[in-house]
């Protein structure tokens, strides 16, 4: 495999290697992202995936945790209830970042955790044990689930697991064997996954809406779109290399905290999911978090509009319709104008809030009808007719106000509802009766 430094990035791929990076920084900094990327086979998807965990930088955990327990916040069965002494004594060791795949071949225990057998058949010291699976020993890393779109039609169970982790930031596990007090934890991890959405069953969104709303980030990709990109892949196939390189990126050395989140951005933020009718929040949150790697892979201090710019067919591109998407950038190109005045720094668009206006009462449904009437009445009249008639419509229309008509008492006796034929139930003010 190539290593990552030295894959091609052209055009079709390039904003998945931002992604994986903008990720990677966010996992340093316990904050998972998850990130799906789409494309046709044969793209890459998986090869640049795949090469990424060499730039992942080193974790320090207790020594020979399995669950990679952070020494100044242990959080697994074993470590979670030691005072700092004691975790002083255990010690510490520096490991590789873990980098962890799901297949679709996979069973629910050994992605969430099961008995160990080993230790359950012992026959010298028989002991009833938890053997941790996939998703717990890969807590501060990445796990890569290739064909997502497969596994979520084909292992419904293995998505569910899914949804649990990626359903809050830390995600969590709980681990229930028979005869055995469930275990549950929390799980810091980044799930990176791939799909090629024309192949059966077709795109993750369609197949598991809920997953794919769990996704930070949905990436496509496409194929190299000039020759001199298809010779620079060729020819880094064809490069001998001895050994991958060491990371040379600096993840984790700023803190997603460090950079400020201006209350404009945050309001424009708040406006664009009331306005545009976002269906999830964690839409919302998605572009939040993203901006703000955004800013710092741009070393930058602040997020600006720049950024919620290039982060929004990313985060809501599997979220909502194309034109949604091209209106809320339109409306963000707009906030850009110079034209506009820099006390417009907020969204033009106000905030959505609840209707103060009362519902339309059964007086108002009727002076509509008899307002629809009076507008079909005689459409082929000659235009001075027409306009002398819609005038004393009009006029007539006015004194059916309830707080400004004059009510007086019929001549006769009123008749009852019940014995009054249909066409006199409303009648026409042209048209009164005296029954």
């Amino acid at each position: 495999m190539n290593p990552y430094v030295h894959l091609i990035k052209h055009s079709g791929i390039q904003p998945l290697f931002h992604a994986i990076e903008m990720s990677v920084h966010a996992i340093c900094d316990n904050y998972p992202l998850h990130i799906h990327t789409e494309g046709l086979r044969g793209t890459g998807k998986t090869s640049v995936i795949r090469a990424a965990r060499h730039i992942l930088p080193p974790i320090t955990r207790i020594k020979g945790c399995v669950y990679n327990c952070d020494p100044n916040a242990p959080h697994c069965p074993l470590h979670r209830e030691l005072t700092v002494s004691q975790v002083q004594a255990l010690g510490t060791e520096v490991v590789p970042r873990p980098f962890l795949e799901i297949s679709h071949s996979a069973k629910p225990g050994s992605i969430v955790g099961s008995i160990d057998l080993s230790k359950l058949t012992d026959q010298n010291t028989p002991l009833a044990a938890v053997l941790p699976g996939t998703i717990p020993q890969a807590h501060r890393g990445i796990i890569f689930v290739d064909e997502i779109n497969r596994l979520a039609d084909t292992a419904p169970e293995l998505a569910d697991i899914l949804l649990d982790v990626m359903g809050t930031k830390p995600g969590r596990i709980q681990i229930e064997e028979p005869g055995l007090p469930t275990i549950e934890m929390p799980v810091s991890v980044s799930i990176w996954a791939a799909s090629n959405p024309d192949e059966d069953p077709g795109a993750l969104r369609q197949i598991r809406r809920q997953l794919s709303d769990r996704f930070d980030l949905t990436v496509p990709v496409s194929q190299p779109e000039n020759i001199q990109s298809v010779v620079d892949i060729l020819k880094s196939r064809r490069t001998s290399l001895k050994h991958l390189e060491q990371p040379i990126f600096t993840f984790g050395t700023v803190s997603m905290s460090q950079v400020e989140l201006p209350d404009d951005i945050e309001h424009i933020l708040a406006s664009i999911y009331v306005n545009f009718k976002l269906e999830s929040l964690r839409a919302i949150e998605a572009v939040e978090s993203s901006a703000i790697l955004e800013a710092l892979l741009n070393e930058h201090q602040q997020v600006t509009l720049d950024h919620l710019t290039r982060v929004i067919p990313f985060t809501l591109g599997h979220r909502t319709d194309t034109t949604t998407i091209e209106e809320i950038l339109q409306y963000l190109a707009e906030l850009k104008d110079p034209r506009q005045s820099s006390a417009a720094a907020l969204p033009a668009l106000p905030i959505a809030k609840p209707s103060s206006r009362k519902p339309e009462s059964w007086w108002q449904k009727i002076l509509q009808d008899l307002a629809a009437k009076f507008n079909r009445k005689e459409t082929n009249l000659a235009t001075p007719e027409k306009h002398q008639q819609q005038k004393k419509a009009e006029q007539e229309m006015a004194i059916l106000k309830p707080t400004e008509a004059t009510v007086s008492a019929p001549l006769k006796t009123a008749a009852p509802l019940a014995q009054l034929p249909d066409h006199k139930l409303i009648s026409l003010p042209e048209h009164h009766d005296q029954d």
